[in-house]
């Protein structure tokens, strides 16, 4: 299976860098993962709404840019589908059944994501209601997806 995590923005903190290349490295045997960064555009501490929709399209083209038209895609919104370890694992188990093994899975910068990177997405999924750092969900959303290999394959991981 091919994963790919497209975010917007580079990461700086060494802690996030090496705590997602751990992950990687874990998910190795299980899938090959690939880290996608495209640049956030510069945006002023206040802007109006049109200012906003501007920046989130111009990400939203570069986002878009990165995915390959066969791919299956998951979004992060906050107002997405909230799944379980154990329900995502078995979408990505499903997803592998039925010959889709591209996942590209998209976290948006700090406006969102573009209206239309969420209509490109077949999945919206959410990791609950409070606002995480983009920078951070990057390591949350890696070690998900290494515990569903986990347990998709029944072996043990803590809990």
């Amino acid at each position: 299976m091919h994963i790919q995590i497209v975010g917007v923005g580079k990461l700086k903190e060494a802690y996030l860098v090496q705590g997602i290349a751990e992950y990687v490295k874990r998910l190795g045997p299980y899938a090959k993962v690939q880290i996608v960064e495209v640049p956030d555009e510069r945006a002023p501490e206040s802007m109006s709404a049109a200012e906003e929709a501007l920046v989130k399209q111009r990400e939203g083209e570069r986002i878009l840019a990165q995915i390959k038209s066969d791919a299956y895609v998951v979004v992060l919104a906050l107002d997405g589908k909230p799944l379980s370890s154990d329900e995502l694992a078995r979408h990505v188990e499903g997803l592998a059944t039925y010959g889709r093994s591209h996942v590209a899975f998209v976290i948006g910068g700090s406006l969102g994501l573009a209206p239309a990177v969420l209509a490109r997405a077949e999945l919206k999924l959410s990791f609950g209601r409070m606002t995480l750092p983009h920078q951070l969900m990057r390591l949350v959303l890696v070690e998900q997806v290494y515990r569903a290999f986990k347990i998709i394959r029944g072996e043990p991981y803590h809990k």
